[in-house]
């Protein structure tokens, strides 16, 4: 819809637009700011979930079953790494680990 500002024959008509224009830009801004929030917390959680190590509880994610299902892959063999008590897990080597139990 296309208004041509020129043809508004009143100040009254001229002004009232103006402030719808104004309310526009200012719910524009506001969307602008929720859709950057909105991406800046999707990069966050991509980031964490795209990491070559993982944590234990984001690699059962990772693989897809539980954290218990999860503790059985490493008693039948599944690779963790330790230090200073924080375990993280390789995406390869999951990857490795269902490949090699896939029949």
């Amino acid at each position: 819809m296309s208004i041509e500002f020129e043809k508004l024959t009143s100040t009254a008509d001229r002004e009232i637009l103006v402030e719808f224009i104004n309310e526009i830009l200012v719910e524009l801004d506001r969307l602008v700011e929720e859709v950057k929030a909105i991406r800046a917390e999707n990069h966050n959680s991509s980031n964490q979930m795209h990491s070559d190590w993982l944590s234990l509880k984001d690699a059962a994610k990772y693989a897809g079953v539980s954290n218990n299902t999860f503790q059985t892959f490493r008693h039948m063999g599944l690779k963790v790494c330790e230090i200073e008590g924080i375990k993280r897990v390789s995406r390869k080597e999951i990857d490795n680990f269902l490949e090699s139990h896939s029949y």
